[in-house]
């Protein structure tokens, strides 16, 4: 089985930084695209970041200049750092992977990490 592990959560003052990690581990030949998603409470998951095998990213346009996403392919590990951080950006966050594995390609998802900015 395959399992993601997110670390990283906490509190911080609006202005502060904190960085996110997620670790894949168990039955992985390879990650496809990684990616952070977001939710607050009332409202939909969200996309934040993806990063694809080619590191090719991709930003949601609130986080855009502010949250940089990257990856160390040889340990399955996905990161976001997250600077400049906001009231806004307060929300359980979500690691995600496509995971090639078994001759198919598997979508997963980490337990959530809670970030809470105070203003």
């Amino acid at each position: 089985q395959v399992q993601l592990v997110e670390s990283g959560g906490g509190l911080v003052q609006a202005g502060g930084s904190l960085t996110l990690s997620c670790a894949a581990s168990g039955s992985i030949f390879s990650v496809n695209t990684m990616g952070w998603y977001r939710q607050a409470p009332g409202r939909q998951r969200e996309l934040v970041a993806t990063i694809t095998s080619g590191k090719s990213t991709t930003y949601a346009g609130p986080v855009k200049g502010r949250f940089t996403i990257s990856r160390d392919t040889a340990k399955n590990t996905a990161y976001l750092q997250m600077n400049s951080l906001k009231s806004d950006d307060s929300a359980v966050y979500y690691c995600n992977m496509q995971i090639f594995r078994a001759g198919n390609v598997y979508q997963y998802w980490g337990q959530g990490t809670q970030v809470t900015v105070s203003s």
